[in-house]
């Protein structure tokens, strides 16, 4: 049976719902998505529930038990880990290919700093500190590359959400070292060659480093 416009609609907006909360932080790590109450939640069917559901493990941002009930994925040393080296594997190379490009043209790596300037809150922050680092993937020219990155875009939301909450950085301060990070890349994409541009890249995502949890020694 084909989805209606109406069905595929109801399923958008379910989605988009839910992984508002998850990111915001609203619906914790480990908590259960029982389909029944979801829906009364948001005053639709279970369908399009279900079929949001779907779409948010697909992103990573919900599992599923072995008796078929949904969860919010609880993140893992080890996903942290994995999440970083893809990253480092991924963002340098990306940073490089793209130095040309954003050189001709870095009018919408610029619009994404002047809408972080006027964030309001970390998660708004963190959207946009994500944003960026796509548009760069983007400016690679190798849809590949991009499309590897978005497939883990919603776990790299997830785990930069949780790190700022846990670590309870406030908006400003955020913020603050947000768009100095980034200026820092945009200046060397304008001036500084492909190699430099890699190299100030890798050293971003190393960054993050001190930040990942550490995963449990092997007994």
């Amino acid at each position: 049976m084909q989805t209606t416009p109406a069905q595929a609609s109801r399923s958008d907006s379910a989605t988009a719902t839910l992984r508002r909360q998850i990111l915001s932080g609203k619906a914790s790590a480990g908590d259960l998505l029982a389909e029944s109450a979801v829906a009364r939640r948001l005053g639709v069917s279970r369908v399009p529930v279900r079929e949001a559901l779907f779409n948010l493990e697909r992103e990573g941002l919900v599992e599923f038990s072995g008796t078929g009930r949904a969860y919010v994925k609880d993140l893992t040393p080890q996903d942290f880990e994995e999440l970083f080296v893809v990253r480092l594997a991924l963002e340098p190379l990306a940073a490089r290919l793209a130095t040309p490009f954003l050189r001709k043209d870095p009018s919408r790596l610029l619009d994404n700093l002047a809408a972080t300037r006027r964030a309001r809150s970390v998660h708004e922050v963190t959207r946009l500190d994500l944003e960026f680092h796509e548009l760069i993937l983007a400016a690679s020219g190798n849809a590949r590359l991009l499309k590897l990155w978005r497939s883990m875009r919603g776990q790299l939301e997830l785990w930069l959400s949780r790190l700022h909450h846990s670590h309870q950085m406030q908006t400003r301060e955020t913020q603050r070292e947000t768009l100095e990070a980034h200026e820092a890349i945009l200046a060397c994409f304008q001036t500084q060659p492909p190699s430099d541009c890699e190299r100030l890249m890798r050293q971003h995502i190393f960054g993050w480093r001190e930040w990942l949890p550490t995963p449990p020694s092997a007994s």
